[in-house]
């Protein structure tokens, strides 16, 4: 069930991520339930790199030539599983983004939400 990303970029990136499993007969692996859980070994990957920097020395880890590339490499990791994910579900990742923050803005109003991490109460009652 694959969609076309409305932006150019993202479009780009996910013809080339087909082509690539084209090339190499990888569709028949890409089921969402394998892709989701590559996409959590990367994000897993990417938690690695940051897990016992403080908040300072994780705001500064691009400053470093050597810890940068490596949280960048798994940046790309993350987003390449992401927008295999999207695409064979369908997904336009960057709208359904842009719903969830329109959601999160209703959720969140800056004169309750302003300098506060506490989460809104679940509008669902699946928690």
């Amino acid at each position: 069930m694959e969609h076309e990303p409305n932006d150019p970029g993202l479009a780009d990136l996910v013809h080339r991520l087909r082509r690539f499993a084209d090339e190499r007969d990888w569709q028949r692996f890409h089921t969402p339930k394998n892709l989701a859980m590559a996409l959590a070994g990367e994000v897993g990957e990417l938690l690695a790199e940051l897990q016992w920097l403080t908040p300072e020395e994780s705001a500064q880890v691009m400053a470093d030539p050597e810890h940068g590339a490596r949280v960048r490499a798994e940046i790309g990791d993350v987003m390449i599983y992401l927008a295999r994910l999207s695409d064979t579900l369908g997904i336009d990742p960057l709208a359904a983004a842009s719903d969830k923050l329109t959601e999160a803005a209703r959720r969140y109003p800056v004169e309750r939400s302003y300098g506060s991490a506490a989460k809104a109460p679940s509008t669902d009652r699946t928690g």
